[in-house]
């Protein structure tokens, strides 16, 4: 399951990156210098999952060549790296003493499922709402820019249920979930994540940039609500108030539980707040 889990995921990255690619072109064929600017901008945070792939080979003893570095650069570095985990996911799932290296497979799967978040909620988020505000506000006969932000959100929402896989198999005694039960969480998170770009896109059409108020106030409530939960992810107090900051930006859009307890109530408080935000969005 582990394997075609990876497998689906560099599949449906490649598709991502693929529509991405074309996106640019269209715009740099039809002289749109501006959605072209701004989609190329999109890349740019990506670097900081780049910055942390090359920490993480230091911290592996493997200091990094210029040729790696080179990648890096090029944002190639992460694909190389999950490429190889991906391998060796596969290598070890083929193995015949399965049970004997289950752990090793399980810290290569979360490597990788770590790694594939952080770049998507820097990377495939951005470009997704640039798209999708494309689609809905500017050029709703553009194919390509549909076909792009529907591989983002389909390749964002895989990232986020891959992540909450690997923290179901961290726990003691949780088996690897069943097709049905990751099809569910694929379709609960595509949801979700649809409603709330569609919700900021159709606002930001309307309103233009109070879009940006709106945004900021619910990224502060969730800030706050953050720093009132006291999480311990992160021990140093600077490194702990960027967290939380940093966090309240990603629950504009979904939820990530970052706690090891149950998590109802908090989803509960959560999917409040959000569902009052696209009900004042829908209503305004």
């Amino acid at each position: 399951m582990r394997g075609a889990c990876a497998g689906l995921c560099l599949a449906l990255v490649a598709a991502e990156r693929g529509a991405r690619l074309c996106s640019i072109i269209h715009y740099l064929l039809r002289g749109q210098l501006g959605w072209l600017g701004v989609t190329v901008g999109c890349v740019v945070p990506g670097y900081a999952a780049q910055l942390l792939s090359i920490l993480w080979f230091k911290a592996d003893g493997r200091p990094p060549g210029c040729w790696l570095l080179v990648l890096h650069l090029l944002q190639l570095g992460l694909w190389k790296r999950d490429s190889c985990r991906y391998w060796d996911v596969f290598q070890m799932a083929a193995k015949p003493g399965g049970c004997a290296c289950a752990r090793e497979v399980l810290m290569q799967y979360g490597d990788v499922c770590v790694l594939r978040l952080l770049e998507a909620l820097l990377q495939t988020l951005p470009h997704l709402l640039l798209q999708a505000y494309v689609v809905v506000a500017v050029d709703s006969a553009s194919v390509i820019s549909g076909v792009s932000a529907g591989l983002s959100l389909l390749s964002l929402s895989w990232a986020l249920v891959s992540y909450s896989h690997f923290c179901c198999l961290l726990k003691p005694g949780h088996l690897c979930l069943p097709s049905p039960a990751i099809l569910c969480l694929l379709l609960w998170r595509t949801g979700m994540l649809g409603t709330r770009v569609l919700a900021l896109v159709l606002f930001a059409r309307l309103y233009s940039f109070w879009v940006l108020p709106m945004a900021g106030v619910h990224w502060l409530l969730m800030s706050f609500w953050l720093v009132a939960q006291q999480t311990d992810i992160v021990a140093h107090p600077c490194h702990w108030r960027l967290f939380n900051v940093l966090m309240g930006a990603v629950y504009i859009f979904c939820y990530v539980n970052v706690q090891p307890n149950p998590s109802k109530h908090r989803v509960t408080v959560f999917y409040t707040v959000s569902s009052q935000d696209i009900q004042y969005s829908t209503w305004m």
